[in-house]
């Protein structure tokens, strides 16, 4: 019933609204093949100018946070994302169903402040890694300045001009923060103020996160915020009117929280000690964003990768021209397969038997004893738990990474 629900409430209806609005804002919508066309250059040469039904594929794209693109420059095309309406357009559906999850669970609990406080912690986050991605890409590369004679020049690597800086800054952390994976800038080309952003929002996973994965996992850092809280206070550590016991901070903590980690650090580290397998194209601390990015973005089911990585076969005609497929490709295609079943399906399984034991509980009356979990106080403990134990497990990559990278571009300036 929910899933219908779902289907036939939700996704149909904004689909079929958003599909429109496409097609009026100048997205093609077609079931003709490749139009044949002279080339402007010579009349005598033609080319083949790929088309589709683009517009209800690309709405159902960003609404259900998929991110794979009709066409390979994904949301940069110009027939998928031509204007900046449509960029808007795209945007709103990608967080409309993550950042309204949260307002949903304070409906179904009867307890809209608590989920009015919630919701701050993943607003502050996105905000401020918006700010600081929008900065990086505002200044560009200090060293290239430098050279150039300029205090400063945006950094327009990688990026669709009718875009520019600000909108590519505001997409990357939009589509990283969701787990959608669509792109209008290539990540591999942020500064590393925007490598920092990006990696943060999928090492998290709860600024704002997927369709109800963004919402579970804040739920599982207020479950260890409670136990926490509780032992501190000396209070029973109670949740939605259930007992917090072993079984649920086990769960929680290892199986859902732990399980991210590893299946980002432990296929990286192997990656990064063997050369033959990193198929990196720029060699220090920019190769390990590279390398950590794959899984992260695997792991997180999000998709979107810092494409400077060689991490795919040979294309069908180099293999047909006798080129073979590389122990670079084989091992990322393995590898990242591992981090994308176990940082999914593990976390999910995990999150099932949470609820489950959960409902089985027998409902505990509220006392003066019972720690209140709608209250700033509580709020700003949860947002603690979530910097000690997430952000502080991914603290060293990020410090070798975006962090180091940012360092040295600054020594380059000296």
């Amino acid at each position: 019933v929910d899933l219908i629900r779902a289907i036939t409430r939700i996704l149909l209806p904004i689909s079929i609204v958003g599909a429109i609005a496409l097609i009026i804002a100048g997205v093609p919508e077609t079931l003709a093949g490749p139009a044949i066309l002279p080339t402007l250059e010579n009349p005598n040469l033609s080319q083949a100018i790929a088309r589709g039904p683009v517009a209800h594929f690309e709405i159902i794209k960003e609404l259900g946070e998929n991110g794979g693109g009709f066409f390979a420059s994904n949301s940069a095309h110009p027939f998928e994302n031509p204007n900046g309406f449509v960029n808007l357009v795209q945007l709103v559906a990608i967080l409309s169903i993550p950042t309204s999850l949260i307002y949903t669970y304070g409906v179904f609990a009867d307890n809209l402040k608590q989920a009015r406080l919630i919701y701050l912690i993943p607003l502050g986050i996105f905000i401020g890694f918006t700010i600081i991605t929008a900065i990086g890409e505002y200044n560009g590369n200090q060293a290239v300045n430098s050279l150039l004679g300029v205090d400063r020049a945006v950094n327009f690597e990688g990026k669709e001009v009718r875009f520019g800086w600000a909108q590519s800054a505001l997409y990357a952390v939009t589509t990283t923060a969701t787990m959608c994976g669509a792109v209008i800038a290539m990540h591999d080309s942020l500064m590393p103020n925007g490598g920092f952003a990006t990696l943060s929002n999928l090492f998290l996973q709860i600024v704002f996160g997927g369709q109800g994965t963004g919402t579970a996992y804040l739920f599982a850092y207020l479950i260890l915020a409670v136990f926490v809280t509780g032992l501190m206070v000396g209070r029973t550590p109670e949740l939605f009117g259930r007992k917090i016991e072993k079984r649920e901070v086990v769960l929680a903590s290892f199986l859902i929280l732990l399980v991210h980690p590893i299946a980002i650090l432990i296929p990286g580290a192997i990656a990064l000690a063997i050369p033959d397998f990193q198929g990196i194209s720029n060699p220090g601390f920019h190769g390990l964003s590279q390398v950590i990015y794959e899984y992260a973005s695997a792991a997180a089911n999000n998709g979107s990768g810092f494409e400077g990585l060689g991490d795919s076969q040979p294309a069908p005609l180099a293999i047909a021209a006798g080129a073979k497929p590389t122990i670079t490709a084989l091992w990322w295609n393995l590898s990242a397969s591992f981090s994308l079943l176990a940082g999914r399906y593990i976390p999910i399984a995990a999150l099932l038997l949470l609820a489950d034991g959960m409902s089985r509980k027998q409902p505990v009356p509220a006392t003066t004893g019972t720690l209140r979990t709608d209250t700033g106080l509580f709020t700003g403990v949860t947002a603690g738990v979530i910097l000690i134990l997430g952000a502080l497990t991914f603290l060293p990559i990020l410090a070798l990474g975006p962090i180091a990278e940012a360092f040295q571009i600054t020594r380059m300036i000296g």
